[in-house]
């Protein structure tokens, strides 16, 4: 077996259609020599569904980053399918429909603590849920969208990853004494389900096919797949608390280019 990830065992999350992002890195990882598990929530038949249109069908277990009792026996139950974990990818984001589309002012604590914990809690939820399965040379990769602006419709989405962004930061800092990375692929807009649920999202698309430097296919997950095998390859030893950029160099570009 060769390949970038030959060897490694991989918990991907956050597979819900062939379109979604975490479908591109499991497929990719499979064809670069890694085993891969899956992790699924809710519609867990469609997950299954999903998983045998990977070039090997990987196993799914069942997770809602929310419950305590299945992130308590997540390790365990990853143990029934492989012997240990070289990467886990945290591909999880939600927020109720009053957190987006306009409604930053409106939305109610509850609904806003829907949103941190699902989408900037679990990344530190998972990544000790996974821990006693890594060892040194693992490595953490979560997905975001760009954080340093506040952009439209995105609302408290858009607090979510700033904080997920921060909490990779903390984990790289505290995860760094075992030898573990955590680093994040800043993705420009995709047309997966997650941004089907934003009302206006179009208005990113928009932007990025007109501005970013090097174009942007906005049905193309396959390059930012490609980033999160890298950072759980080899290959970034020593890099960590990191976000790297995939979205055709638009968060490079002043507002008036």
């Amino acid at each position: 077996m060769s390949g970038l990830l030959a060897g490694k065992r991989l918990l991907v999350t956050g597979v819900i259609t062939d379109q979604s992002i975490a479908f591109s890195v499991a497929r990719l990882a499979q064809e670069n020599g890694a085993t891969v598990v899956l992790t699924g929530f809710g519609r867990m038949s469609l997950v299954e569904r999903i998983a045998k249109r990977l070039p090997e069908p990987a196993p799914v277990i069942e997770l809602d980053v929310t419950d305590a009792d299945q992130l308590a026996s997540l390790a365990d139950r990853v143990r029934e399918h492989v012997d240990g974990l070289d990467g886990v990818v945290h591909s999880i984001g939600f927020a109720p429909a009053s957190c987006l589309g306009g409604g930053f002012l409106d939305a109610p604590w509850e609904d806003v603590a829907t949103a941190l914990q699902v989408s900037t809690y679990s990344y530190k939820s998972l990544a000790v849920a996974a821990l006693p399965l890594m060892s040194a040379g693992g490595a953490v990769v979560g997905l975001t969208f760009d954080a340093t602006k506040a952009w439209p419709v995105y609302d408290w989405m858009g607090v979510a990853k700033a904080g997920l962004e921060s909490a990779s930061r903390y984990l790289a800092l505290h995860l760094g004494s075992k030898g573990i990375r955590s680093n994040l692929v800043s993705a420009g807009p995709l047309r997966t389900m997650a941004a089907k649920s934003i009302p206006g999202f179009e208005r990113f698309e928009d932007a990025w096919a007109e501005r970013a430097p090097l174009g942007w296919v906005l049905t193309d997950q396959e390059p930012a797949a490609r980033a999160c095998l890298a950072l759980l390859s080899d290959w970034f030893p020593a890099t960590t608390g990191e976000i790297v950029h995939v979205d055709g160099g638009y968060h490079a570009l002043g507002a008036a280019t």
